[in-house]
C-alpha cells in the first residue's frame, strides 16, 4: 500500500486499494456490548418506583439512571418534568466539535476518559475535484488540527478514525451502536445510531465532557411521541420519504422535548440502515432522539458488520422484554402513518419541514415562479450513504446507462465510510455511477455541511437537489440564494437525468437521442451485500479500547491560529458581600433583538469557519453574522447606543467586552435550532453575554447556553419580545432567591428603556438545581472542576 506521509505524527493519505471479498471482521465487542444484566436489574428498581408499563425509550433511558430512587423519588409525572442523572456508555465526537470538547476535557485534569470514546475526522474535508485529491489537500490544510486530535486520542485512550475513514454516524452504526445502549455524540445527527434500537443523543462538547469525566449527565426526562407504522413502503417510496413526510406534519419544533418511538407492524419491514435514516432526520423536528424496537433486520446488520456477540446478547435481552415497549405502555401522543400511502416527498427550500409530495411538486415550483431547473444533484451524507442507498441509485444508473443517458447536471456522490466505499467498488456500484457522470467524493461530510468548493452559481439564484438532512440558507455552498430541496437519493438520481424540478420519475418519461421515450422502473437496492461487506483499507481502523499514553504531549503549536487553550469563564456574580443580594446578574445592555429564524448556522457559521473550531478568539469573529436585526431589518448590524456607533454584530459585541459591559440579546422562537455546535454558546459567552431572552429555545442549544454560564429565560408572554430593544438595560429580579434554592420563585426582568421608561416583565426558566450551580460557578466546567478538586 502506498502512503503519502503528511506530518510527523502519522496522519496520512491512503491510496484507494481495490476492494477484495472479505468475510465480516469479527470485532472485539467487549466495550460495545451493553451490560444488559445490569441495565435490566436497574430497570427493576425503576419499575418498583413507577409501577406502570414503560415505553421502549423509557426502558433504555431509565435503566441508565445513576440512582433511580433519587431521580424518581417524587413519583408523579416523570416525562417532561423530572431531571435525570444518567450514565451514558459511550461518546463519539466529530473533528470540528471534538476540538473544543477535548480542550475542555483537558482542563479537567484527568488522565483518561471514563467511558469509551471515539474521534471521527469527517467535517474538515472539502469537496472539489474528487476523493483522492480532495483528501490530500484537506489533510495538508488541516494537518495541525488532525495532529492535535490524534495526539490527544493517544494520550487519553480514545479511538481515532482519521481523515478518509468516513462519516461519524455511519461509522458509529457500523462499529459501535448496540440495541439498548445510551450514547452521546457531539453532533446533532447522532440519533442516526437509533436505527439499531438505542438512544443516541446529540449534545454539545461540554455535555460530552460530563460523560468523559464520569460526571452524571443530566437530561430533562423527555416526553415520548409514538409513531405507529402500518402498511409497507413500495415503488419509489423510501424511509427518507417517511421522515420527510413526518417533518411536514410535525414542523421543526414539533418533536422538541420528545423521543420519537416508532412501533407497529411497519417497523419490522424496514432495514436497519433505513431506520437510521429516519432517526437521523428526527433532529430536523427538534426531537431528543428516535428509536425502534429490536428486529430481525437489526440482528442481521449486527452479524453482517462483525458484531455477532452483540446480536447474541441483544437476542437474550429482547427475550426478557428489554428491547421493546411494554404492552399497555402509554405515549404522550400517537401519530398514525400507513406506509402504503407514502409517496416520494421533496422538502424545502430553506427549511426541512416544507414538505411537498412529488406528485404536487411541479405545480409548487410553477406557483412560486421559480425556474424549472436545478444546477446540481448530490447524494450521500450521513443521512443516506448506506449500501442500500447506493445500490438503489446504481440500479437507476444502470437503466440510464443502458438507454444511453448521462446526468444533465453535476452529480456528486458521497460514500458514508471506507467500508461502504470499498464494498461499492467491489460490487461495481462506483463504476456504474461514474459511467453516467457521477463524481465520487471522499468518505466525509463534504457539501452537506458547507465543505463544498463550488465555483459556479455564485450569488445567483439556483436550485440543488440533495439527499441531505438540512437546507438552511447558505449552508451548502455559502450562497444564500441557493435553494436546497431535500429528497431521497433515488429521486435525486432520477431527476439528475432530467435536470428539471418538475420531473416525476414515477409518471414522466425522458426523450432519448433516438427520439423514443424512456421511463425509469422503480429502483431496487440491497440492504446487505450478498458477498458481505469488505473493510477496504484496514489502516483506517483504530485498535479497540486503546491504552492511554500519559507521556504523549498534546500537539498545540505556539501562536497557533487554529487551536487555543481555554481560559475559564469568570462567574458573573459578586458574592463578596453578605447575604444573597450578589446573586442577581449585573445590569445588562441589550446588544440587539434578533428577528425570526436564528439557527446555530446563523449564530456560528460553518463552511470556511470550520478551520477555527479549536480557536475561540478567531471563530468568535463570526458571531451572529447572518442574523437579522429586528430594529431595521438589516443582516449583521448592531448599534452601540452609548457611543452612537453602528457596526457588525461581532464588532459591537467586542466593544462591549472591551469596556467590561455584560450584555444580553432578545431572540425569537426556536432559537438555536439545527446543529449541536456549542460554539453558538461559547462565542457570545466569550464576548460577555450573560443572558438570552427568547420566545422559545431549541433543546440542545438551550443546554449549551446553560453549560457555558449564560442564563436562558423564556418570555412568559411572547408579546414582550417587541418591547425590548438595543441599548435597553436589563436586570434580573428573583434570580438570587432561585440560586439560593428557595422554592416557587419566579424570575422577572426589569427593563430600563433608553428613554428612561421602566417596566418589569415575567419570565420562565428550565434550570434544574445542578444547572443553577453551573450558572453560579460561571460554567458547568468550572463546577465540575471544583468538585473534582474537592
Amino acid at each position: 500500500m502506498n502512503m503519502l506521509s503528511r506530518g510527523r505524527r502519522g496522519i496520512s493519505v491512503h491510496r484507494r486499494a481495490f476492494a477484495s471479498h472479505a468475510s465480516p471482521i469479527g470485532k472485539d465487542c467487549t466495550s460495545i456490548t451493553p451490560p444488559y444484566a445490569t441495565l435490566i436489574r436497574n430497570l427493576e428498581r425503576v419499575r418498583h418506583i413507577l409501577n406502570r408499563p414503560l415505553t421502549l425509550a423509557e426502558k433504555i433511558l431509565y435503566s441508565h439512571i445513576v440512582e433511580p430512587e433519587a431521580s424518581l423519588a417524587n413519583g408523579g409525572r416523570i416525562r417532561g418534568e423530572a431531571y435525570l442523572q444518567l450514565h451514558p456508555q459511550r461518546v463519539a465526537m466529530q473533528d470540528a466539535s471534538a476540538q473544543m470538547a477535548l480542550l475542555q476535557f483537558m482542563s479537567a485534569g484527568l488522565n483518561q476518559c471514563a467511558v469509551p470514546t471515539s474521534i471521527h475526522c469527517d467535517h474538515l474535508i472539502q469537496a472539489d475535484n474528487g476523493a483522492e485529491s480532495d483528501l490530500k489537500r484537506s489533510i495538508i490544510t488541516n494537518q495541525e488540527v488532525f495532529d492535535f486530535l490524534q495526539s490527544a486520542a493517544k494520550k487519553y485512550g480514545i479511538e481515532f478514525w482519521g481523515p478518509g475513514s468516513g462519516i461519524i454516524h455511519q461509522i458509529v452504526l457500523e462499529n459501535y451502536a448496540a440495541p439498548g445502549m445510551l450514547m452521546l455524540g457531539t453532533d446533532s445527527h447522532t440519533p442516526n445510531a437509533g436505527g439499531l434500537g438505542l438512544l443516541a443523543i446529540g449534545v454539545g462538547g461540554a455535555d460530552a465532557v460530563d460523560a468523559m469525566t464520569g460526571t452524571p449527565w443530566e437530561l430533562k426526562a423527555p416526553n415520548v411521541l409514538g409513531i405507529h407504522l402500518t402498511g409497507k413502503l413500495s415503488g419509489w417510496a423510501t424511509p427518507k420519504d417517511l421522515i420527510l413526510h413526518l417533518a411536514g406534519k410535525l414542523t421543526v419544533r414539533g418533536g422538541t422535548g420528545s423521543v420519537l418511538e416508532y412501533f407497529g407492524p411497519g417497523v419490522a419491514s424496514q432495514s436497519c440502515t433505513g431506520l437510521a435514516t429516519i432517526a437521523n432526520m428526527g433532529a430536523e423536528v427538534g426531537a431528543t432522539t428516535s428509536t425502534f424496537p429490536y428486529s430481525s433486520n437489526m440482528r442481521a446488520y449486527l452479524n453482517a458488520t462483525g458484531r455477532a456477540p452483540v446480536a447474541i446478547a441483544a437476542d437474550a435481552a429482547a427475550a426478557q422484554g428489554f428491547l421493546s415497549a411494554d404492552k399497555g405502555a402509554e405515549y404522550d401522543d400517537v401519530i398514525e402513518i400507513n406506509l402504503s400511502e407514502i409517496e416520494p416527498t421533496i422538502n424545502g427550500p430553506f427549511t426541512p419541514d416544507l414538505a411537498t409530495p412529488i406528485s404536487q411538486f411541479g405545480n409548487f415550483i410553477r406557483e412560486q415562479g421559480w425556474k424549472d431547473e436545478f444546477s446540481a444533484g448530490l447524494i450521500g451524507s450521513c443521512t443516506n450513504s448506506s449500501y442500500e442507498d447506493m445500490t438503489s441509485v446504481a440500479s437507476l444508473a444502470q437503466q440510464a446507462k443502458a438507454a444511453g443517458l448521462t446526468a444533465k447536471v453535476p452529480f456528486l456522490c458521497t460514500p458514508g465510510s471506507e467500508q461502504i466505499r470499498a464494498t461499492m467498488e467491489r460490487d461495481n456500484v462506483t463504476s456504474t455511477l461514474e459511467s453516467v457522470g457521477a463524481v465520487v467524493l471522499a468518505n466525509a461530510c463534504g457539501p452537506c455541511i458547507g465543505q463544498w468548493k463550488r465555483t459556479d452559481k455564485q450569488d445567483e439564484e439556483n436550485a440543488i437537489l440533495t439527499s441531505f438532512n438540512r437546507n438552511f440558507k447558505s449552508r451548502n455552498d455559502g450562497n444564500s440564494r441557493t435553494m436546497n430541496f431535500l429528497a431521497s437519493p433515488t429521486i435525486v438520481t432520477a431527476m439528475a437525468f432530467s435536470g428539471k424540478l418538475s420531473f416525476n420519475p414515477q409518471t414522466d418519461t425522458l426523450t432519448l437521442p433516438s427520439g423514443k421515450p424512456f421511463k425509469f422502473s422503480p429502483p431496487v437496492g440491497q440492504d446487505l451485500p450478498a458477498a458481505g461487506f469488505t473493510p477496504g483499507d484496514r489502516a483506517y481502523y483504530p485498535a479497540p479500547s486503546p491504552t492511554p499514553q500519559p507521556d504523549v504531549e498534546v500537539a498545540i503549536k505556539k501562536g497557533s491560529q487554529r487551536l487555543e487553550l481555554l481560559e475559564p469563564f469568570a462567574s458573573p456574580f459578586d458574592e463578596s458581600g453578605d447575604g444573597i443580594g450578589g446573586l442577581e446578574l449585573p445590569p445588562l445592555k441589550v446588544l440587539l433583538r434578533v428577528r425570526g429564524k436564528c439557527t446555530t448556522d446563523h449564530i456560528s457559521a460553518a463552511g470556511p469557519w470550520l478551520k477555527y473550531k479549536g480557536h475561540l478568539t478567531n471563530i468568535s469573529e463570526n458571531l451572529l453574522i447572518t442574523a437579522i436585526n429586528d430594529e431595521g431589518g438589516d443582516m449583521n448590524v448592531a448599534f452601540d447606543r452609548d457611543t452612537g456607533a453602528s457596526g457588525s454584530i461581532p464588532e459591537i459585541a467586542k466593544s462591549f467586552k472591551a469596556r467590561n459591559q455584560p450584555w444580553a440579546i432578545v431572540v425569537d422562537d426556536n432559537y438555536g435550532e439545527g446543529s449541536a455546535r456549542e460554539h453558538a454558546a461559547l462565542q457570545p459567552r466569550f464576548y460577555g453575554c450573560a443572558m438570552i431572552l427568547a420566545r422559545s429555545f431549541a433543546r440542545i442549544h438551550e443546554t449549551n447556553l446553560k453549560k457555558q454560564g449564560i442564563l436562558p429565560l423564556w418570555f412568559a408572554d411572547k408579546a414582550d419580545y417587541s418591547r425590548i430593544g438595543s441599548g435597553d438595560v436589563l436586570q434580573t429580579i428573583g434570580l438570587s432567591e432561585t440560586l439560593a434554592g428557595k422554592p416557587n420563585v419566579s424570575i422577572k426582568v426589569k427593563v430600563t428603556k433608553v428613554d428612561g421608561a421602566v417596566f418589569e416583565i415575567p419570565t420562565k426558566h428550565t434550570m434544574s438545581a445542578d444547572q443553577l450551580k453551573w450558572l453560579r460557578a460561571g460554567s458547568a466546567l468550572n463546577h465540575i472542576r471544583s468538585i473534582k478538586i474537592t
